[in-house]
């Protein structure tokens, strides 16, 4: 497979000195250089509805996030842990968004004040899983306050597992995706 797998890169916190921002940055950039091509959606810039179940599906924002989600390969979702969970965007997203998700490979990055929450993101990947079919990545990032350098940019160990989840994923995708491509042959 030549072709290069695009990745969609989420930010989903909305705080303005984000540290999960600075690991989707990151993410990005990993995917380039694991060998595919990378999308960042920071959903700061965008002004998205709480899902009702209704009339926000329609929303003009939502309408334009909704095919980047179906046309990428992969999703790498970055994310802040409040409250022992990933934030309450995040999973706004996944609810306005629903069926985009179905069958995607999707990895995550967390970014959290301690060491407590390291199983933040097991509920959604559950939801993801079982409500959409995506195949969670079996690696994730999860950096706390201290594994940041004082420019706001993540340590040599945190990039490093960066590089190893944006590979991973990329794999990922590259066998699902030819896993679903017809082959001739006998039959």
């Amino acid at each position: 497979m030549d072709a290069k797998p695009n990745l969609l890169v989420v930010s989903a916190s909305l705080s303005p000195s984000s540290r999960s921002y600075r690991l989707a940055e990151a993410a990005a950039d990993a995917v380039g250089l694991a060998g595919g091509e990378a999308t960042l959606l920071d959903l700061r810039k965008w002004d998205l509805p709480i899902c009702d179940g209704d009339k926000s599906y329609a929303h003009p924002a939502v309408e334009k996030i909704t095919p980047l989600i179906e046309n990428s390969a992969a999703i790498l979702l970055a994310a802040p842990v409040y409250n022992y969970d990933l934030n309450a965007a995040a999973k706004n997203l996944v609810e306005l968004t629903g069926d985009a998700w179905n069958g995607k490979p999707v990895g995550f990055l967390c970014s959290a004040g301690g060491k407590s929450s390291y199983m933040s993101p097991i509920g959604l990947a559950n939801s993801l899983m079982f409500d959409f079919r995506c195949w969670i990545v079996p690696r994730f990032v999860y950096a706390t306050r201290g594994e940041f350098n004082e420019d706001g940019s993540p340590s040599p160990q945190i990039m490093e597992r960066i590089g190893q989840l944006a590979k991973a994923t990329i794999d990922m995708a590259r066998a699902l995706e030819w896993i679903r491509t017809p082959r001739g042959g006998a039959g």
